[in-house]
């Protein structure tokens, strides 16, 4: 019997049923950066000195072609003025965080998607604050804009989905309010390329049905899209025709399907010691994110990209579950040495640890040594207790030792939030706020 797939229903959307915000720092880096320094304002600016490719773009970089992604020695020559810096993550993330204490003044429902885009649930919330959604919103918009020195595009509309796509379709600066009449006109306005979780596998495949538009996805029957894009399909579909299926998440992350840590080498190295040591500090970094929400791996990948940007990767599954970067050693130490080329010279390390388990009362596995596995976990309390007064790695493995063995160049130099301490300050502690610089 042969299924008769029945057409969605006409979209029959009016004015804000729910109203969601997102909001989406316009070149956020290289923004703060600009708001420290007024004599960057307007000049093109870029992050990610320490890489040696570019990290943030200001938007008067944008304007001349300089990208993320682009290696510096290349936008240099494109434009011999340009204004490269160390990245700053920590003022980065101060900025970050007074951005999310504004948006919480307008609404309770926030979630902070990334560093510097989140979404607001502004539902309800006309009557308290006396304006319509749309003015609500452009409010954020000015108060971040005002306090911060930064500015943020925002999208309103009906669903994250929505939001999402609508944020990006003015940018800087931009407001774009989708009301429940004006979806149908948006997706036709926009590229499948535009929609928030599709990726570029699944728009190929839209492709390949003629599908050119949102609007063309929207119109195909839910189960026509079940069947080619799974349940992800299908939320994104309920989505974009204004039915709300992700909710502004308020909770911080800590459930993660994976826990990864990489570093690109200030210099380019051929030393094997080097680059394995600079393979351990990952994998120590990625115990202590482990350890702090209370999970283990019990999987590992490793990969080793070359000065071409060639990269190889290899993977093992773990004998025991841990949080130990003790533990992993032995297994780093074999995918290392199958992966590394004598001579060769590396760039950047990543480790990857991957089938997380959450359990906190786990029961041990079978052939595993019970007491060295509470020395283990005794170590890495005590790590972790180092780390929260002094910073991290003032305690790390041997490997450490290795990793001064490394040429410094100009993208050794640290941010000025580092390099220039108050009386009192160290690698761990350091006052809560930016500090704007002026010149005189």
């Amino acid at each position: 019997m042969r299924l008769i797939e029945q057409p969605p229903p006409e979209l029959d959307l009016h004015g804000f049923p729910r109203a969601i915000a997102h909001f989406d720092g316009d070149a956020f880096f290289t923004s703060v950066e600009q708001a420290l320094h007024p004599e960057w304002r307007g000049r093109p600016v870029v992050t990610g000195k320490e890489r040696g490719i570019i990290a943030c773009a200001s938007y008067e970089a944008k304007a001349i072609g300089i990208r993320r992604g682009v290696a510096l020695w290349e936008a240099r020559e494109r434009c011999p003025d340009l204004v490269v810096l160390p990245s700053d993550y920590e003022t980065y993330s101060i900025f970050s965080k007074r951005m999310f204490e504004i948006a919480r003044r307008f609404t309770p429902t926030v979630e902070e998607y990334s560093i510097d885009e989140g979404f607001a649930d502004l539902t309800g919330l006309r009557r308290i604050h006396r304006a319509s959604y749309e003015e609500i919103a452009r409010r954020l918009q000015t108060a971040i804009r005002e306090e911060l020195g930064i500015t943020v595009s925002i999208g309103l509309s009906l669903t994250k989905g929505l939001a999402k796509m609508a944020s990006k379709f003015r940018k800087p600066r931009g407001f774009t309010a989708v009301a429940g009449e004006h979806v149908p006109l948006f997706l036709q306005r926009r590229e499948l390329s535009d929609v928030w979780g599709l990726g570029p596998n699944g728009t190929a495949l839209l492709k390949q049905f003629g599908l050119r538009t949102p609007w063309d996805f929207v119109r195909r029957p839910e189960a026509w899209v079940e069947r080619r894009l799974g349940k992800p399909g299908r939320e994104i579909w309920n989505e974009l025709r204004g039915v709300s299926i992700y909710p502004v998440n308020t909770e911080a992350k800590t459930v993660y399907a994976a826990v990864s840590k990489g570093k690109t080498f200030t210099s380019p190295s051929s030393d094997p010691e080097f680059v394995y040591a600079k393979l351990v500090r990952n994998a120590e970094s990625a115990c202590i994110k482990l350890r702090r929400h209370g999970l283990r791996a019990r999987a590992a990948a490793v990969a080793l990209r070359k000065q071409d940007y060639s990269e190889r990767s290899l993977s093992a599954r773990l004998t025991n579950s841990t949080s130990s970067a003790q533990a992993l050693l032995p297994a780093l130490r074999a995918l290392f040495d199958a992966l590394h080329e004598p001579g060769a010279t590396y760039r950047a390390t990543l480790v990857v640890l991957g089938e997380i388990e959450c359990d906190p009362h786990r029961q041990g596995d079978l052939f595993e040594d019970p007491v060295r596995v509470e020395k283990l976990e005794a170590i890495g309390r005590a790590v972790d207790l180092v780390a929260a007064r002094y910073g991290k790695h003032h305690v790390a493995l041997g490997t450490a030792l290795f990793l001064p063995r490394h040429r410094r160049t100009e993208r050794d130099e640290e941010p000025e939030r580092k390099s220039l301490r108050l009386p009192g300050e160290n690698d761990r502690r350091r006052l809560a706020f930016p500090r704007l610089a002026i010149r005189v």
